[in-house]
């Protein structure tokens, strides 16, 4: 007991010397001192319970009643090992605040009936400029159609794709990194963050855990002797572990070939969840194991240190058969949905409840059996309590998979993703984008540079990567998505999502240091001051690419990424955002304000500069002639950004 007391000790000092925004707390008497705190900075609870429990992850909930201005809420805590429990807050506005203690076992006087005040500050103006965090967590705008923080400010999300950046394949240091640091072999998560900071980025996804996920004896993917599927999980190239044609190692039945699945693990070698005793290769979702979590907690707190609002996904989708098949999956589901809530809904982020790249039969639930799952998370504990976006990465749309309003109650977020990879997704954004109530949208899975993959080769191209042909693909679903009613932001992503890393060969897929040297993430930071040119005022944008004549150039494929128009603009008609795509035909723009003189600015997309202004007349039916593209072409050979503005 003495050598845990030590090893929890050295974790709170580190976390107290690397972690800015968090302030750490000892374990709480009965009634806690008041303390100075700063508005939307982490403040942690610790309890240790006095009653002993079989399971303490099943079997008890606890929680704080926190009240202050205009706030009156439960915030949940988690099991973080022993009899030991946290509880995470953070002040929403300045004022006095204070709480008491509750559990579904109220006789336990650990949990119960502690109580504590403090009182929040507000940040400076100045450290709001060191920390974008400070400003708040990030919400849907008034007009549910885009992000702001807190204070209003807008934000246009920034993000990059490292699903299995919380795993060991990027490791935490503790340990400086250097201000010119570039992508190379041993690369550590401090490293990848400093260098995506750098190309303007606010944000990278990542799956919380993988559970079943290992390199072991079977195959990546494979099912169980009873023909459950266990895992649909990406390969670790090199080491084949087939046993027998057909079968993996344990008698089941394997897929798609012979490599054996990553591993999943943190740092330290922890799993997310105890195995199962009586299934093997299968998790036990009744057993979570905090030791992994503390590992996430460190880059969870580093990426809000860095102003960073990460998407934090529960699991990804190939995992639902194997719970579903053993456990009580609305039950145990939500209750891992919790822990992820609880444990981190003092950062600022945008959860995810279920990364549904694919719904295949056998490797995935169906959407509606997630749905349920989720519904049923909602009714039990209720949304987060700081109200971050709850969204999910999706095959194709959410809207399609789950639907809107009522029917996905948990879900206030839509996204597009993975299929299509090209113009049609942006038929897809349109439909998110007139719903009512209106929902914010966002492009999770585009076009992936460097991916060699039947689902990402627009009109059927599959372009070497790194080239330009490639790069430009990345950048087309940038602004074709956005101005498509994406307004929320946008995420990046290469071939290199699984982080194939220091040790493994090189595979189907690049190593990550290779793919993080990509050119197409460079664009991002112009995507972001093209949009943010004019403020926040890009919230209101309305869609208006049917006014482009024409928009669709002659022969321009419907599965392609080349000579199509994009445009939203203002319901005042005195804002306008364009992209023209490579081969785009110069256009009419229909709908302006008869008479009216605006102003044209090209943008270059590639460069982020903008060209010098042009005086532009509407006609008497308000329709805007644009005589040429920058290059003085009727047809563009490249792609082409403009605003037009009063």
């Amino acid at each position: 007991m003495n050598r845990f007391f030590s090893h929890l000790a050295k974790k709170i000092l580190l976390l107290c010397v690397t972690l800015s925004l968090m302030s750490c707390v000892a374990p709480l008497t009965k009634n806690a001192q008041q303390k100075s705190v700063h508005v939307w900075e982490m403040q942690e609870l610790v309890f240790f319970a006095a009653k002993p429990y079989k399971n303490y992850y099943t079997d008890v909930d606890m929680w704080v009643q926190l009240k202050g201005p205009n706030f009156y809420k439960r915030v949940y805590g988690f099991w973080d090992g022993d009899n030991r429990f946290v509880v995470r807050l953070v002040a929403t506005v300045p004022g006095e605040w204070t709480w008491t203690s509750g559990a579904n076992h109220n006789d336990d006087s650990g949990l119960n009936g502690r109580t504590g005040s403090f009182t929040a500050a507000s940040w400076s103006k100045k450290e709001k400029q060191q920390n974008p965090n400070r400003r708040g967590f990030v919400r849907v705008s008034p007009n549910g159609h885009a992000l702001e923080y807190a204070d209003g400010t807008p934000f246009f999300m920034v993000g990059d794709t490292w699903l299995a950046g919380t795993t060991w394949r990027l490791p935490f240091r503790n340990a400086p990194t250097s201000n010119d640091y570039t992508p190379s072999p041993g690369m550590g998560f401090e490293d990848a963050v400093a260098f995506r900071k750098r190309q303007g980025f606010n944000s990278v996804s990542m799956i919380s855990s993988f559970p079943n996920w290992d390199a072991d004896v079977n195959p990546s993917t494979h099912a169980d002797a009873s023909g459950i599927y266990v895992r649909n999980a990406w390969e670790k190239f090199g080491y084949d572990v087939s046993s027998g044609k057909g079968t993996d190692a344990s008698g089941g039945v394997s897929y798609w070939g012979s490599f054996t699945a990553k591993s999943m693990r943190d740092e330290y070698g922890n799993l997310p969840f105890a195995m199962s005793a009586q299934r093997k290769g299968v998790s036990d979702f009744t057993r979570i194991n905090p030791a992994y979590f503390k590992s996430l907690d460190r880059k969870m707190n580093y990426l809000s240190a860095q102003g960073f609002v990460p998407l934090l996904e529960t699991v990804r989708r190939d995992v639902g058969p194997s719970w579903n098949a053993y456990f009580n999956f609305n039950e145990t589901f939500a209750r891992y949905m919790q822990y992820i809530v609880a444990r981190y809904g003092a950062n600022n982020l945008l959860f995810s409840g279920i990364h549904l790249d694919w719904i295949p039969k056998d490797f995935s639930l169906t959407a509606a059996q997630f749905n349920e799952a989720l519904t049923y998370h909602l009714k039990k504990y209720g949304p987060p309590p700081f109200n971050q976006p709850v969204t999910t990465l999706i095959d194709r749309s959410t809207y399609e998979a789950f639907g809107h309003g009522d029917k996905v109650p948990w879900l206030n977020m839509h996204s597009v993703g993975n299929k299509p990879r090209d113009h049609r997704v942006s038929e897809t954004l349109e439909t998110e984008f007139k719903l009512t109530p209106a929902y914010p949208t966002i492009n999770f899975e585009p076009y992936y540079t460097g991916w060699l993959h039947s689902i990402n080769k627009p009109a059927g191209e599959e372009p070497p990567a790194n080239s330009a042909r490639d790069n430009y693909f990345a950048r087309a679903q940038m602004y074709g998505s956005v101005l498509s009613g994406g307004l929320s932001g946008h995420v990046h992503g290469t071939a290199a999502y699984d982080i194939t890393t220091t040790g493994e060969p090189a595979g189907a897929r690049p190593h990550f240091w290779d793919a993080m040297n990509y050119e197409s993430a460079n664009y991002m930071q112009h995507l972001n001051n093209f949009v943010q040119s004019e403020g926040k005022r890009y919230q209101n944008l309305l869609l208006a690419s049917d006014q482009i004549f024409p928009r669709k150039a002659a022969g321009s494929p419907e599965d392609g990424l080349d000579g199509w128009s994009y445009m939203m603009r203002t319901a005042e008609k005195d804002l306008a955002l364009l992209y023209f795509e490579n081969k785009s035909e110069v256009p009419k723009l229909k709908g302006f304000i008869p008479g009216k003189t605006y102003t044209l600015k090209w943008f270059d997309p590639v460069t982020g500069k903008w060209e010098k202004p042009l005086a532009l007349r509407a006609d008497d039916e308000g329709t805007l002639n644009l005589q040429s593209f920058p290059q003085q072409e009727s047809v563009a050979s490249r792609d082409w950004a403009a605003k037009i503005s009063l």
